[in-house]
């Protein structure tokens, strides 16, 4: 992630979170939140987003005193769930919890896109970011990034990297590292990160970006071989692995981050309550200790730099699949 504002704690944030938390009404209206909270995932049941969004709307609960319920409306790349947000009524009562796909890719790839990322949203918070894990199959004769791009170099074209499938977060990792190290590998979709990750066990390709939930088990047996993480900085679950940018490509940055946002519209005192709410369920040890366990860093952002990095990886990712000539439709 480039430049994102850490989640502060204690002392730090005490004030900040009690200063948004107070919502001016007006006369003979009720104080927000009087209903349950809507949290819509764009996204399938049982996913990985799922782990972070239960936990997170179990705490909102109970902060907030009235429930927040997950809504999972999964299909076409996220775009039902982020649709069906887009068109909710502004009061807060309906929000989602978006990944970069949604809030930065899709724009991109889809020719037709029933939501504009900038300008149907109200930005909440910048929740966390992850990484992924570059991996390669033990065959390849590569212990470090330089190694295989020296390798991609000598053999254009014949490196074979898998992914979940055109468009996803890894597909566009790996295009990301083929542009700035100016390197050919091939590109062999799956449908699943599942799949993707079977094949490079199988040795039927050699590269993939991963996440750690789904890898470090295979690099700790040995079966597959960990070069570097995808994001700027080393999480804290590895924090001996370097990164990319570290190993041979400075500026390389691409991991998954984690976003927040209501219908453009909402007003700003429901906004500033559900930020600090937000905030302060993400400064719970518990919680805190769950992400970073999860690799996932919290962040907790103020409404504004989410709304400003949302256009910065707009730009960053058009380029990257423009030049690799990704297109879903």
């Amino acid at each position: 992630m480039r430049k994102l504002i850490p989640v502060l704690s204690g002392v730090a944030w005490a004030g900040v979170v009690a200063a948004l938390c107070i919502v001016p009404q007006p006369a003979g209206a009720q104080p927000f939140p009087s209903k349950p909270i809507r949290l819509v995932l764009p996204y399938p049941p049982g996913g990985g987003t799922d782990t972070i969004a239960r936990p997170l709307a179990q705490r909102l609960s109970e902060h907030l005193g009235q429930q927040v319920v997950v809504d999972n409306r999964g299909g076409a790349g996220g775009a039902i769930g982020m649709e069906l947000v887009a068109r909710s009524a502004p009061d807060g009562y309906t929000i989602v919890l978006a990944i970069t796909a949604q809030l930065a890719v899709n724009v991109s790839l889809f020719r037709k896109l029933p939501y504009d990322p900038v300008r149907d949203y109200a930005p909440i918070t910048l929740l966390g970011s992850g990484t992924y894990v570059l991996v390669v199959h033990p065959s390849l004769p590569v212990k470090s990034v330089k190694e295989l791009i020296a390798l991609a170099r000598a053999r254009p074209g014949e490196l074979a990297y898998s992914s979940s499938g055109n468009g996803s977060g890894g597909h566009l990792a790996a295009e990301l590292l083929k542009n700035m190290a100016g390197i050919k590998m091939l590109h062999v979709p799956y449908k699943g990160g599942g799949p993707a990750l079977m094949d490079l066990l199988a040795g039927q390709v050699q590269v993939l970006f991963s996440t750690q939930l789904a890898s470090w088990p295979h690099v700790q047996s040995g079966r597959i071989r960990a070069l570097a993480v995808s994001t700027a900085k080393r999480p804290a679950s590895l924090p001996d692995l370097p990164t990319i940018a570290e190993a041979g490509v400075p500026g390389y940055d691409s991991g998954v981050w984690y976003g927040i946002l209501a219908p453009a519209g909402t007003p700003r005192e429901i906004i500033g309550r559900l930020n600090g709410e937000i905030v302060r369920v993400l400064n719970l040890p518990d919680y805190r200790k769950f992400l970073v366990n999860n690799a996932i860093e919290p962040v907790g952002s103020p409404p504004e730099q989410l709304g400003q990095y949302i256009q910065s990886e707009i730009v960053k990712w058009a380029k990257v699949i423009k030049d690799a000539g990704v297109r879903v439709d």
